[in-house]
């Protein structure tokens, strides 16, 4: 596993170098002084007018490993410059049962209320002509998991409250059409917990790389690409050991406003649909208030930063001898 995780940093590193590398097409002032007038618009805009404190809610449905949730998040720059923002963005969730008795961990399913927590700590700067913005961010991220019956038929009990943490790395790009997020999700502390009599759950290192297309000003489709390892078993080796592919539509109804549907297969967790919804508002101005953004570059400086969610999976423990599994 530790082969793996160095693999698995190394090509987050990789990918991450990538994305800082992008090409972008640079503008000398001569020639941005024979541009358009959106493009004088753009060069001309002070970023203290645009970049401000940013509220919210956001929700979410259960996905591979990560539970339905609900809660508040904000956008806060700390440091703002003639073209980047030095800034910090936190969420609180509170995290509910799964759906029926439909696990979103695989075996058991999670029930009760939890409160979640995630924070970030992140650079972002644009090009020379502000076509495209880049950024760095890392953070930690909490998750206590409340769990209930299984949903394999097996009865379990001495259910118990397990707390999982990780840390956090990302790097992003974003143009006017184009968009690449690369992330690395590293468990830190008790990595695998008994949840209850039967089954234990382990936090999984996820890293993968998501490219988006914006089809057209307010709709964007991506496609990625994300390797998973973790929930070591009995003899030391991993229950998760693979690779998966997730895909998404993400609609902005609004400046304020924006509504997500996520795809994902992998062999752990097969087949997971999941939904999402995020409101965030200038605190200047309040909802309705905001001030419109020039283009996607600029408009990124203040989005919230995605992979924020602790993503667990379980097995079943040995039992006289023999070992039996599930997902």
């Amino acid at each position: 596993m530790r082969q793996s995780l160095r693999l698995s940093l190394a090509a987050l590193g990789t990918a991450a170098l990538s994305i800082a590398s992008l090409p972008a097409v640079s503008a000398k002032p001569a020639q941005v002084a024979q541009g358009s007038a959106s493009d004088l618009g753009v060069m001309s805009i002070q970023l203290k007018d645009i970049v401000t404190p940013q509220v919210g809610v956001q929700a979410q449905t259960q996905a591979a490993g990560t539970p339905n949730q609900a809660g508040l998040g904000g956008f806060l720059p700390l440091v703002i410059g003639s073209n980047s923002v030095f800034y910090a963005d936190v969420l609180a969730n509170a995290n509910f049962s799964d759906w029926g008795n439909s696990s979103s961990i695989i075996n058991t399913t999670v029930a009760g209320t939890t409160i979640s927590t995630s924070s970030r700590l992140g650079y972002r700067w644009l090009n020379g002509d502000r076509s495209w913005m880049y950024g760095l961010n890392a953070g930690y991220d909490t998750r206590p998991m409340s769990t209930g019956p299984s949903d394999t038929g097996i009865p379990v009990y001495a259910s118990r409250t397990a707390f999982f943490q990780q840390a956090a790395v990302n790097a992003e790009a974003v143009g006017e059409k184009w968009r690449f997020n690369a992330y690395g999700l590293i468990p830190t502390g008790e990595v695998d917990q008994q949840l209850n009599s039967v089954y234990k759950g382990g936090v999984l290192t996820t890293v993968g790389l998501d490219a988006g297309y914006n089809v057209t000003p307010s709709l964007l489709a991506s496609l990625g690409g994300y390797y998973q390892n973790g929930d070591v078993d009995d003899d030391g080796n991993p229950e998760v050991d693979n690779v998966g592919i997730l895909g998404r539509l993400a609609y902005a109804i609004n400046n304020e406003v924006s509504i997500g549907a996520n795809l994902s297969y992998d062999a752990s967790f097969d087949t997971r649909f999941s939904a999402d919804i995020k409101w965030r508002f200038n605190t200047n101005g309040g909802p309705g208030k905001e001030t419109p953004k020039s283009n996607a570059a600029i408009a990124a400086l203040t989005s919230t930063p995605s992979n924020r969610d602790v993503r667990v999976h379980d097995y079943r423990r040995l039992i006289r001898g023999r070992h039996t599994k599930r997902g």
